[in-house]
């Protein structure tokens, strides 16, 4: 069943999980973090099968916060007592000005002493690290494909980059940089050249890009193709070329010199897979942090002075002249 709650308070919503938890003996123990998912109505479907997949692997107590700023002030709530969920399932519908103070609503129901991790499945703030919600997170997940301009996206997250930050852009690359460290792990002679294929305003292909430029210190092309989403990696060295070409939705080409060609599985994966991923860490991605701070580099300096940002003491922007 669901326990839902109309114009409530987050005290009644804590004390309302509290009751339910003891009705049926049980503390609530076990879960790893508190999972809040920061959607609207036109996502919240998606947005919720993905979090329920994740807390199969990562038992959690989510709280799923869609936004209404249209709508007249309050809080509703449902927790969704029959939900596969190992752990708690909560919705929260925060309406008109509640939108602006939604710390109030989400700390009381925040699983005390355990990390705190928001993700936002489509668009998100600037910064994450001031952001209402984000300041309250450990680790802050972000989706550059589900915003309007996913390059846009993708820069703002360079140019504002905090430790804990992370975008499933990246997490989509986990695979293709996998495949290429062992391509370059056979082949000892040197890349002098590197094309990343992909879609138009594909933010994965332009991570992976700078990624391989970080790597290799050579200039990497962006080709832009049909997609879906990346759809090759070429690079040239001496010994002959290192290709991985996408030829299908369940396969893939890899060639490297002196071998056979040889097909690999290279599917693209569902959110719910990138999120579940994304969830195994709760550190910081030093290795996003520098292919962040390499992206600035190449889309020039930035003209907002982040040198006293909280979050960029370790990769500080200087602003341009």
């Amino acid at each position: 069943m669901t326990i839902e709650m109309k114009n409530t308070t987050a005290a009644k919503v804590a004390k309302a999980l509290l009751d339910w938890h003891r009705e049926r003996g049980s503390s609530g123990s076990g879960m790893v973090h508190t999972f809040v998912v920061a959607t609207d109505r036109d996502d919240f479907d998606e947005a919720y099968q993905a979090a329920l997949a994740a807390n199969r692997e990562h038992p959690s107590r989510i709280l799923i916060v869609v936004r209404d700023p249209g709508a007249e002030d309050g809080l509703d709530a449902e927790i969704h007592t029959d939900s596969d969920a190992r752990g708690d399932m909560m919705v929260l519908t925060m309406r008109g000005r509640t939108v602006e103070h939604p710390g109030s609503v989400l700390r009381p129901l925040l699983v005390p002493d355990l990390p705190v991790v928001v993700w936002w499945p489509n668009e998100a703030p600037e910064d994450l690290l001031t952001d209402r919600i984000g300041k309250l997170a450990d680790r802050r997940i972000t989706d550059a494909l589900g915003a309007e301009d996913p390059t846009q996206a993708i820069i703002d997250r360079a140019y504002y980059h905090s430790p804990g930050d992370s975008d499933l852009a990246w997490t989509r690359t986990t695979r293709w940089r996998a495949l290429l460290a062992a391509a370059l792990d056979q082949v000892k002679a040197p890349v002098t050249a590197a094309t990343v294929e992909a879609a138009t305003d594909n933010a994965p292909a332009s991570l992976l890009a700078a990624w391989l430029e970080l790597k290799l210190g050579v200039e990497v092309t962006v080709s832009r193709t049909d997609g879906p989403g990346i759809t090759a990696v070429r690079m040239t060295t001496p010994s002959g070329p290192i290709e991985i070409v996408r030829i299908g939705p369940d396969e893939t080409v890899y060639r490297v010199p002196d071998q056979p060609e040889r097909s690999v599985a290279l599917r693209r994966r569902p959110v719910a897979e990138l999120v579940t991923e994304e969830l195994r860490r709760m550190d910081d991605d030093v290795v996003l942090a520098d292919v962040l701070a390499e992206m600035v580099r190449q889309n020039g300096q930035c003209a907002l002075d982040l040198s006293g940002h909280p979050g960029n003491l370790q990769h500080p922007v200087q602003p341009s002249a």
